[in-house]
């Protein structure tokens, strides 16, 4: 992968976790937008007709060089990347045990960390790329009984804005989208804790039910597809954009409300009881 082909001017992005929900409907969107778009999954299949969907792990090093090979080989240019695939746990924090909190990190956080090194080599060959990666607005403020989803977003957040640094002269941005709510299979793929506690059980309940409610109400992934759009097109891309008025006004809260009258707003907003 050290020389650049000429055989395609179109635009190549690889979307990861393209099966469904925000993935699929990124790529989709990159694809109207004019892309050359491969999306990802652990099991491949036809997308729409229009976007090819390869097998790939990010867990995986050997899985991710192999899928990146490939699309580079077909289209000789990788010009922007879509980090997607994620889970989540629900559960109280220490519910989990460090194995289970292991193997949501190495998806989330180090399977974006594996895709992106797999193309930055490319990306900096051609002197031009972008990465967008999908945080969450929970990467910007506390996650009650999601606390380890909330730390791979964290984490996520720190990791872009760090990278971004390093890789600016050689024409590469790294760029974050943070969704709220989103109406997609999340709140039914969420993975129950390996070690719970009857202490959180009732609370555990009022999550289900509380996350039911949220979901009907989210935002629908085209939302967020739109404003991936945006960040991998915009000329001069901002460090983070928001996706749907839900993440916009919680942005908005944690940078300017005083941090003791967010945190009441908060554990209001999260039906927590109301304690200093």
């Amino acid at each position: 992968m050290s020389q650049i082909s000429t055989r395609s001017s179109t635009k190549t992005a690889i979307v990861t976790g393209a099966s469904s929900g925000i993935g699929l409907e990124t790529a989709k969107a990159l694809r109207a937008a004019g892309y050359r778009v491969y999306g990802t999954s652990r099991k491949p299949a036809a997308v729409g007709g229009d976007v090819p969907l390869l097998a790939c792990d990010v867990t995986d090093d050997a899985s991710v060089a192999a899928m990146v090979e490939t699309v580079f080989g077909e289209t000789g240019r990788i010009d922007l990347l879509v980090n997607n695939a994620g889970f989540g746990i629900s559960g109280a924090a220490e519910e989990s045990s460090v194995g289970q909190a292991q193997a949501m990190f190495d998806v989330n956080l180090f399977g974006l960390i594996r895709t992106t090194r797999a193309v930055l080599p490319i990306m900096r060959s051609q002197k031009a790329g972008r990465i967008v990666n999908i945080s969450s607005i929970l990467g910007l403020v506390p996650a009650p009984y999601m606390a380890l989803y909330g730390a791979s977003k964290h984490a996520v957040e720190g990791y872009s804005e760090s990278l971004d640094h390093e890789v600016r002269d050689q024409g590469i941005r790294i760029v974050l989208v943070e969704p709220a709510y989103t109406r997609t299979r999340f709140d039914q793929n969420l993975v129950r804790p390996d070690a719970p506690l009857d202490l959180y059980a009732a609370e555990r309940t009022k999550r289900d039910h509380f996350m039911d409610e949220v979901m009907k109400t989210g935002d629908a992934p085209e939302v967020v597809a739109k404003v991936v759009v945006a960040a991998a097109t915009a000329s001069v891309p901002k460090r983070r954009y928001t996706a749907g008025s839900k993440a916009r006004q919680v942005s908005l809260l944690r940078r300017f409300v005083p941090g003791g009258a967010f945190d009441r707003s908060f554990r209001k907003e999260m039906h927590l009881p109301r304690i200093a």
